[in-house]
């Protein structure tokens, strides 16, 4: 499995941006071939996190491309800060 970590800083609304990646992006992130999982965390202080999981890199990297364009459709008003991203194969795994 490959995992993409990308964190947001210095969103504006992160109630709204909640809603929006609700109505719209986890439609667009499901679609994906190989998708896995899903997590939009917001962590306070208008700092926002996503966890993606995929079952191959070239999955986890259209995600990356995916979010980027939905972004700059949906979203850059409330996230105007390119995010951090952080990428791999994930090592271990555990599940309940």
């Amino acid at each position: 499995m490959y995992v993409t970590v990308r964190h947001y800083e210095g969103v504006s609304d992160t109630s709204e941006v909640a809603r929006i990646a609700n109505e719209g992006f986890l439609h667009t992130i499901r679609e994906i071939t190989g998708f896995v999982d899903y997590y939009f965390v917001d962590a306070g202080d208008g700092v926002m996190v996503s966890t993606s999981i995929f079952e191959s890199a070239s999955d986890e990297e259209e995600s990356n491309w995916r979010a980027g364009q939905f972004i700059g459709q949906h979203l850059t008003p409330l996230m105007p800060n390119p995010p951090h991203n952080t990428a791999g194969e994930a090592v271990a795994h555990t599940a309940r």
